[in-house]
């Protein structure tokens, strides 16, 4: 399932801020969000702006987000942790009809949505392969109904590295492309391109196979890792000519046959663990917090997968999300 940025959502239940007037807490979709006071009741619809979301510079609605460049973050409020943006549907044109539900309205109300690295227009080689899906995971907070997916079923966590996302794809007829989270790049001295000459990628991929990662170390991010190089953490393989991506047991050997390193794989839950694991939200989001193995460093957060590649009827695509380490977002993010 594609992000959705904006959308109209339903104010679920309200609580009051201790020591707070003129604000509450409310429940959207699985996200807490400040509100002002007696702005909504509980069922009211909102739009709803997801983190990263870019408010139009110039839109009246948004002025009062000018002091943070427009962008939607986490923030703590009150002591209150606020994810999100909720305002009233009486900011939609007036000539526009009412949108559906989970309609995206990114583009009738002029957001974008952030992006911390674009590459110089210079590296950039063509578009994206459109044989292999991009590596944008979905946050639980957006889609909660993947726990009740996910409930019984073996599964496991990965590490969240917080480095920059690089995609290579070699073509059927062995054409070899290294992509960015978004473009095609030209090879040069840039770390994706760096990456596949230390892997010998053009030729050790077999046709067909496109394998996503992320990249991490000195000069990237803020190598929260504490890398002393470069590093390529592998989290999926895409076997393009079988449209499917490996399961678990088949990635982890195909890396290991490539000499490749998997992001880290902080737990493997099968049988009766599995059967009887707590999942919520809550326990969700306490897992995600911690630090990047040998360091003192905030971890950005986790994946979770089935072991077995399964699809999502809430996603319309593979099982699979993240959980953001709130501490992360509140004391570390960009």
């Amino acid at each position: 399932m594609e992000r959705k940025l904006v959308s109209i959502q339903r104010i679920e239940s309200l609580e009051p801020i201790v020591g707070a007037d003129q604000i509450v807490k409310a429940r959207v979709m699985g996200w807490d969000v400040v509100v002002k006071k007696a702005e909504f009741a509980v069922g009211d619809p909102c739009v709803f702006f997801e983190i990263d979301s870019v408010l139009p510079d110039g839109a009246p609605w948004a002025e009062f987000m000018r002091p943070r460049g427009f962008r939607v973050k986490t923030a703590r409020l009150r002591g209150v942790l606020s994810q999100g943006l909720a305002l009233p549907v009486a900011i939609l044109p007036a000539d526009a009809a009412r949108p559906a539900p989970d309609v995206d309205l990114r583009d009738l109300l002029g957001v974008t949505k952030y992006e911390p690295e674009l590459p110089d227009s210079r590296e950039v080689a063509g578009p994206f392969p459109g044989a292999v899906p991009k590596t944008d995971e979905i946050r639980l907070q957006s889609a909660l109904g993947v726990l009740d997916e996910l409930r019984g079923q073996p599964f496991y966590v990965t590490t969240k590295c917080d480095g920059t996302s690089a995609t290579y794809y070699r073509a059927p007829d062995g054409a070899f492309t290294a992509c960015s989270r978004n473009w095609a790049l030209a090879p040069g001295p840039n770390p994706v391109w760096r990456a596949a000459e230390r892997h010998r990628l053009a030729d050790a991929l077999p046709p067909g196979f496109a394998i996503q990662g992320e990249l991490c170390g000195p000069g990237i991010q803020r190598n929260r890792l504490g890398l002393t190089e470069l590093a390529l953490f592998v989290f999926s393989v895409h076997d393009v000519r079988a449209g499917r991506r490996l399961d678990h047991g088949e990635l982890v050997a195909f890396a290991d046959a490539h000499g490749l390193a998997t992001v880290p794989i902080e737990e493997v839950v099968t049988g009766e663990p599995a059967a009887s694991y707590p999942h919520s939200l809550e326990h969700w989001l306490e897992r995600a917090r911690g630090l990047y193995a040998g360091t003192t460093n905030r971890k950005e957060g986790i994946v979770v997968r089935p072991l077995t590649e399964t699809l999502s009827p809430t996603l319309g695509g593979r099982l699979s999300f993240k959980v953001i380490n709130n501490d992360f977002l509140l004391k570390d993010e960009a």
